[in-house]
């Protein structure tokens, strides 16, 4: 028997890293859209006879049915399993899907540098970029900034005077 403390809700797990509603919904909407341009450039990317451009739409291809699953499986609704990776993913640290997000992006890329890869794979690699930028947080306000600066200063003229006064003696 599980405790509702020992597995954390995706909603609480995303709170907990200050991830607004909006910025998640942004996040879901980046990799849908992603998602399309992915499968859009991947079905171009396989017309063609070059091995490598084939194998890089399929790639794609691929990224765009993990995005999709990943971010919206109300659109994969007739796999079985669509639910449950779905949740799991709901699970990952910000930074984890940043680096899952980004890296799936670069690999079609890297396979075969073409126009489509590029701007294909842009959008899925945004969305890693902005799940990246959730998981540094939020930005300080200046009256903090300026308070830890102040501290700092403070703490650098003591070691300083600390330095000269062990010398004088």
């Amino acid at each position: 028997m599980s405790s509702p403390a020992a597995a954390p809700e995706p909603a609480a797990a995303s709170a907990e890293e200050g991830m607004t509603w909006w910025y998640r919904w942004l996040c879901r909407i980046a990799g849908v859209i992603g998602g399309m341009s992915c499968a859009f450039a991947g079905l171009w990317n396989c017309v063609t006879i070059n091995p490598l451009n084939i194998a890089a739409g399929v790639w794609m291809m691929l990224n765009a049915f993990i995005l999709f699953l990943c971010e919206a499986p109300f659109c994969c609704q007739f796999i079985e399993f669509a639910n449950a990776v779905s949740a799991r993913a709901d699970r990952l640290r910000a930074w984890q899907k940043a680096a899952f997000y980004c890296g799936m992006a670069v690999f079609p890329v890297m396979l075969s540098l073409t126009l489509t890869t590029l701007f294909g794979n842009a959008i899925a690699f945004a969305t890693g970029v902005l799940y990246g930028l959730s998981a540094l947080g939020k930005k300080g306000d200046a009256i903090s900034y300026a308070r830890i600066h102040q501290q700092q200063k403070q703490m650098d003229e003591e070691k300083l005077t600390g330095t000269l006064e062990g010398q004088a003696l």
